[in-house]
């Protein structure tokens, strides 16, 4: 089983086929908060829709493009961040990710993404990393701006989420501005 520890009280898990239970039951309780930024939590209906995301996941990372990893806080699931896919012509990728509503506010998700951002740029050798976020998802939208990430631009009406379309902001960090800053 894939491990980091980010401190103490937190880590990350590759996800695997036994945590889809863990997985739908936040998603299920945190159903109505994950839904006003997240397009697939309506798709989520049993713990099989689960399970075969987790299944993808798994295929994806044999692939060698890209996880998906739990976030544990206090050994508890907590959320989920991951890598949508890895460019390795122009060693570039994007990070996603979702907490649960009762694991809001603890900087959970800034230090995991700091985690995976040090992983990319160490480990992987990518040049690039991006983070899109809905313009109006402000929770979210601190994320990129406090690990240093620049803010490249608006993408308009990029996103259907149930009944409108949102903008996303482009964020980007490069191996060269995170040298500069650590």
């Amino acid at each position: 089983m894939f491990r980091y520890k980010i401190n103490d009280e937190s880590e990350l898990r590759l996800l695997e086929v036994r945590h889809s239970e863990s997985l739908f039951s936040l998603t299920d309780q945190s159903r109505i908060y994950l839904r006003e930024w997240l397009p697939w939590v309506d798709f989520t209906k049993t713990i099989s829709d689960s399970k075969q995301f987790i299944e993808g996941t798994l295929k994806q990372f044999c692939n060698n493009n890209g996880f998906q990893a739990g976030v544990w806080y206090k050994g508890e699931f907590a959320g989920v961040i991951g890598l949508h896919n890895i460019n390795w012509a122009n060693k570039s990728t994007s990070i996603g990710y979702w907490l649960g509503e009762g694991y809001q506010g603890k900087g959970l998700m800034t230090n995991a993404c700091k985690a995976v951002i040090d992983y990319c740029f160490n480990e992987l050798k990518l040049n690039r990393i991006e983070i899109r976020v809905a313009t109006k998802n402000h929770k979210s939208l601190a994320i990129p701006e406090k690990l240093g990430f620049q803010k490249e631009g608006c993408l308009r009406s990029v996103e259907w989420l149930y009944n409108n379309y949102v903008d996303h902001f482009v964020f980007s960090l490069t191996k060269d501005d995170y040298d500069r800053i650590n």
